[in-house]
């Protein structure tokens, strides 16, 4: 695919490989790639990566052609809340990811909902997230809505952007909370300089809150629920990383080491999952038991604090 862009600069001069990382949305390594590939042309010349911009240069970019591997159905087991002709909740397990990507084509959930629903799933998201119209990290452990179809995509996808799904997770995070209650209210966007995280109050940010509720203070970590009012990614990471509270295991937004031994990732579960049924318009409301990982930890915790 072959683009042509006239580079329009706000703040000058910019590094060539960090202004099309931005523009691209890819990582710069990537953009790297292409230029030392000479994919990339500044007024017709080939560049390096640190090869400044100072504004109204014209770029031609020709990205190699994407091919869409072939996701196969596989036969792992599936823990099934509910499911109908038209939708299914299925609690997924820590460690497990959502959608086939870069370097997770077997073994995620949607290779199992391919043999589970024989290919009964809704294809608005494409071939790489059928039946997928929302998400959940790989670390988070816990509730999730499948789409069978897309009349039922559809109803829930409006449902996620009017904000009127339940969404209750379950935390453990550093420190202790001044308050049992608390709201963070911090537009959520694209980390400025690392293009796998996300930051608070950066350029582009979009609206995010999240409301918590202390369920119960150890001497160093503090138990909660929290309820998302959006859906941002890395959401409740992310914002309580940005009050000094960040989630235990997280070594994204949080202490590089884990003070627990033998935690592997954050620990995160969505917990309550609630939605209005696209067919039968009724209020439906399911929970995810905490995952053994989770209560064990919870009860090592409380025997140190007591």
């Amino acid at each position: 695919m072959d683009e042509t862009i006239t580079v329009v600069l706000e703040d000058a001069p910019v590094r060539i490989d960090q202004y099309l990382a931005k523009h691209l949305a890819q990582s710069r390594s990537f953009v790297q790639k292409l230029l030392k590939e000479k994919r990339i042309l500044a007024d017709g010349a080939a560049v390096k990566p640190n090869y400044l911009l100072n504004g109204g240069e014209c770029l031609q970019i020709s990205l190699p052609e994407q091919i869409e591997p072939n996701i196969e159905a596989e036969a792992i087991p599936l823990a099934i809340l509910y499911e109908d002709e038209d939708l299914l909740v299925v609690d997924k397990p820590k460690g497990m990811v959502v959608h086939p990507g870069a370097g997770h084509y077997s073994g995620t959930l949607v290779n199992a909902l391919m043999y589970h629903c024989k290919g009964n799933l809704s294809g608005i998201n494409g071939v790489l997230r059928p039946g997928i119209v929302h998400r959940i990290d790989r670390d988070t452990s816990g509730s999730l809505l499948v789409c069978k179809n897309d009349f039922s995509h559809r109803h829930i996808a409006a449902q996620l952007k009017e904000h009127s799904i339940t969404r209750k997770y379950r935390a453990i995070v550093h420190g202790n909370l001044k308050n049992d209650d608390g709201t963070v209210d911090a537009p959520i966007g694209r980390h400025p300089s690392d293009r796998k995280k996300m930051a608070v109050n950066v350029r582009n940010a979009k609206p995010a809150v999240t409301h918590y509720h202390v369920l119960q203070r150890f001497e160093k970590f503090t138990y909660i629920e929290c309820q998302l009012e959006t859906g941002r990614t890395h959401q409740i990471r992310v914002h309580m990383s940005s009050i000094h509270h960040p989630i235990l295991g997280d070594a994204v937004y949080g202490p590089a080491k884990c003070p627990v031994c033998g935690l592997q990732g954050q620990t995160l579960h969505a917990m309550v999952l609630g939605f209005v049924h696209p067919r039968t318009e009724q209020y439906m409301e399911f929970c995810a038991p905490l995952p053994p990982y989770f209560t064990d930890l919870i009860g090592k915790l409380s025997e140190n604090f007591s």
